[in-house]
């Protein structure tokens, strides 16, 4: 069936300003675009169905090219602690979460930031304890590198006084040496481990419940990492080819595969873009340091609040480097959790040190760099996903762990872009919100929404640059430059439509745009 999509401005994100007038599509493909007057003199009596855009503005879909879609769901399904502002106020929202479960059941909140609280010290064990030792509570920290747990779960997991740091993580202690219920990275491991089994129905709820939210707020695509936590990959995988095609919510859901569940995907034969149009495979997935909440991003020189304490290596350099080798063996790419300057320098050498796979590997994060690193980084096949609502939630409190003289190489976009570094553009979520109009403002102004204040100006995008991290950018990520992010002609009849013109509007004033209509596939999956 023809379509034709006309009567507003449609924005191709081929080059900087360029507007068509209408765009004809069928069978989920652009099949025209150009002035009006052409496209309905070349299509006359052939078209099924119009679309008057009444003034609004069409854009090329946009896609979140790093996020954890069951995650998100789960933040929606779940207790959600993010937008809290002390300890106080979480504990009587466990408190009451845990009055309304039934006995025994784990309480589970998501996304606690003690750096947007008042008093910013961390929950205590005993503190849970007091609401419950019934139940077992776990209380994720926004980053996900971070967790709370009463001595109820600790006791299900088997962790005790005497148990030891993992490599990769810690079990925080406090100055008499006593486990506090705080667990980083890898040291969450056994906590998680011990919670109930997922349910498939659970699963495909939480993908269900986000991808809706996602398609109301203008995503059409997201690249996801959730294979690995969730009861196994075959589990997952199933739950997301359930919930997302052509016979149910259209979606362009692509499926980082972590290293852990490596093996069970080539054992089902399965590799690289292995799938459908809606749910594929992507590159394998490895941590190689924390977060920078935690001080556990591995840092070329120790924390301005920590001395001596340069972050955590979640493998060391030569575990790290086989688990590339073995990506490599077949064919496969890799795509690397690098936060800290020193983690992306580990993984540049590794990188530079093995044969390049036949599709481009990502780097994902890179908030810190050395002046060095950008050539080294381009001597490699890759790509660097950012997310920019980190430079509006970090700042100012990341300038206490990095000092200001790191400023100048913190969370870098735009000299990513001038290096010539292709770059993609996600939200992280659920650390931080889906939103894409939030990560385009941070972008392009760098304001905090603590104090409003801009922290490294000269790493301003455009508007132009902005957009095109969540079109084109996260195309290129997945080799799909040839068919997504851009309104031509061959391309998939994916639109994101706004009530304003994001390039019109200041950009203080994003965030009064709506969604109009999200379309994947030339179907109307969302209509405001």
């Amino acid at each position: 069936m023809a379509e034709l999509w006309y009567g507003g401005t449609i924005y191709t994100m081929s080059q900087e300003g360029e507007q068509v007038e209408a765009v004809v599509t069928k069978n989920g493909r652009i099949e025209m675009t150009g002035a009006l007057e052409d496209v309905m003199k070349k299509w006359k009596g052939s078209i099924d169905k119009e679309h008057h855009l009444q003034g609004q503005v069409m854009y090329p879909g946009f896609v979140d090219s790093h996020l954890h879609i069951i995650g998100h769901g789960e933040r929606l399904l779940r207790l959600d602690l993010s937008f809290m502002k002390s300890p106080e106020e979480v504990k009587e929202a466990v408190a009451s979460h845990a009055s309304q479960l039934p006995p025994g059941e784990w309480l589970i909140g998501e996304g606690w930031n003690e750096n947007q609280w008042a008093d910013p010290r961390i929950i205590h064990k005993s503190e849970l304890d007091e609401i419950s030792t019934e139940h077992p509570i776990m209380l994720t920290r926004v980053c996900r590198h971070a967790l709370l747990a009463n001595s109820k779960a600790m006791e299900l997991a088997g962790v005790t006084e005497e148990s030891k740091d993992p490599q990769g993580g810690k079990i925080v202690r406090d100055h008499q040496g006593e486990t506090t219920g705080y667990f980083l990275d890898a040291a969450q491991d056994p906590i998680k481990a011990a919670m109930p089994d997922y349910s498939q129905a659970y699963l495909e709820k939480a993908v269900s419940v986000a991808v809706e939210d996602l398609t109301r707020n203008g995503i059409v695509g997201g690249h996801s990492e959730d294979l690995n936590y969730y009861g196994g990959f075959g589990k997952t995988y199933e739950a997301f080819q359930n919930s997302i095609g052509a016979h149910q919510s259209k979606f362009r859901a692509h499926l980082l595969v972590h290293h852990e569940v490596l093996d069970d995907m080539l054992t089902e034969g399965l590799s690289y873009k292995s799938g459908s149009d809606f749910v594929e495979l992507g590159a394998v997935k490895i941590f190689s340091d924390g977060a920078i909440g935690g001080r556990t991003a591995l840092l070329s020189e120790g924390y301005e609040d920590d001395k001596g304490n340069r972050g955590m290596a979640i493998h060391k350099e030569e575990h790290l480097a086989q688990l590339v080798k073995k990506a490599r063996k077949h064919n496969l790419p890799v795509a690397v959790h690098a936060i800290g300057d020193e983690a992306v320098a580990m993984i540049t050498r590794i990188l530079n040190g093995v044969p390049d796979a036949p599709y481009r590997d990502r780097i994902i994060h890179a908030q810190f760099m050395q002046d060095e690193l950008y050539d080294q980084v381009k001597t490699t096949n890759s790509i660097v996903d950012i997310q920019p609502t980190f430079v509006s939630s970090d700042f100012p409190w990341v300038l206490d762990r990095i000092g200001e003289h790191r400023l100048k190489n913190a969370y870098p976009w735009k000299s990513l872009l001038q290096s010539g570094i292709p770059c993609a553009g996600g939200s992280d979520a659920p650390i931080e919100e889906i939103n894409p109009l939030l990560a385009i403002q941070a972008a392009v102004t760098r304001k905090s929404v603590h104090d409003q204040k801009v922290y490294g100006r000269e790493q301003c995008l455009t508007m132009y640059e902005a957009i095109s991290l969540y079109t084109k950018g996260s195309a290129y990520a997945i080799h799909e430059e040839n068919k997504r992010g851009q309104i031509i002609v061959g391309y998939d009849a994916d639109f994101t439509i706004f009530d304003r013109d994001l390039f019109a509007l200041h950009p203080d004033r994003h965030l009064e745009a709506n969604v109009t209509r999200t379309i994947v596939d030339g179907t109307v999956v969302y209509q405001r």
